[in-house]
């Protein structure tokens, strides 16, 4: 039987958020809850777990409460979906995750510092027992069942016309040594010609040169890139990130093609919505 995990000890992080641009201070807390616990230690510690019709995918992904809201919770989601933790309180007192250096990797970091230790609760996967597909236009995101195993296999698929991106696809199976190699150090990244429309609408305010891949219109503007194809592997940290707002862990293949946050977030509600249909008729 597989446990629910938490982890050891407190974690501590601090930065700016990359949409609102504020000061944040975030702590993991050990959480034998069985389930990720948001705190907002700004509004008198007013808590919220995940929930899934109250969820937002503008540009990232954004937990809204009827008090308060927290932003860009993706790449830690992600992390912590990776290492199989689904215990725990993330504290903080503003509204926006901190982007720390655009990646996962300080996440991972921190994780491996601080160690994890079992629940009594078992951990149930929730297996893909028959395909999902939710598309958009040209873009879409598939769940598959896997024959005769266990695990997540993830793979991306995306297309740009810019040179310094183009065509570029990945796929792995995702466990924490891949991911923490192969997916955790890759950044987000962003387009200057998209700037002054995105801080218009309250957006990438604290975006910056030491947290995001900017891209001019023909090359990177600060080099050098962690991969070659670093950009996919961040569209791959993203969906992690997204599947994790299920809340337990997955067992199946999860292919997307051109997609994005907001094409993640109906893929989870629609995988919960069959998980929720399965259990009122008594299925595995």
């Amino acid at each position: 039987m597989v446990h629910q995990r938490t982890i050891a000890r407190d974690v501590t992080f601090s930065g700016v958020g990359v949409h609102s641009g504020q000061r944040v201070r975030l702590v993991f807390r050990p959480s034998d809850s069985g389930r990720i616990l948001f705190r907002r230690s700004d509004l008198g510690g007013a808590e919220a777990p995940i929930t899934l019709d109250r969820v937002e995918s503008r540009n990232s992904t954004t937990l809204v409460t009827e008090r308060f809201k927290v932003r860009t919770v993706e790449h830690a989601l992600a992390a912590l979906f990776a290492f199989g933790i689904q215990s725990l309180v993330i504290e903080l007192d503003a509204e926006e995750m901190p982007i720390l250096d655009g990646s996962a990797r300080p996440f991972v970091e921190a994780l491996e510092n601080a160690g994890t230790r079992d629940l009594d609760h078992a951990a149930i996967p929730l297996r893909i027992m028959a395909p999902i597909v939710v598309r958009d236009g040209d873009a879409s995101v598939v769940a598959e069942p896997v024959e005769g195993a266990c695990g997540v296999w993830l793979s991306y698929a995306i297309e740009y016309s810019h040179p310094a991106i183009r065509t570029q696809s990945l796929g792995l199976m995702l466990n924490p040594e891949t991911f923490a190699r192969e997916i955790a150090p890759a950044r987000t990244f962003g387009f200057l010609s998209d700037v002054e429309s995105l801080r218009r609408q309250g957006l990438a305010r604290g975006a910056s040169t030491e947290n995001t891949v900017i891209l001019d219109e023909v090359r990177v503007v600060n080099p050098p890139l962690r991969f070659p194809d670093e950009f996919v592997r961040h569209k791959l940290l993203d969906l992690a990130g997204d599947l994790a707002l299920i809340g337990r862990p997955l067992s199946g293949r999860f292919t997307a093609s051109r997609a994005g946050h907001r094409l993640h977030l109906k893929l989870v509600q629609a995988l919960a919505a069959r998980s929720e249909d399965s259990d009122r008729r008594g299925m595995p």
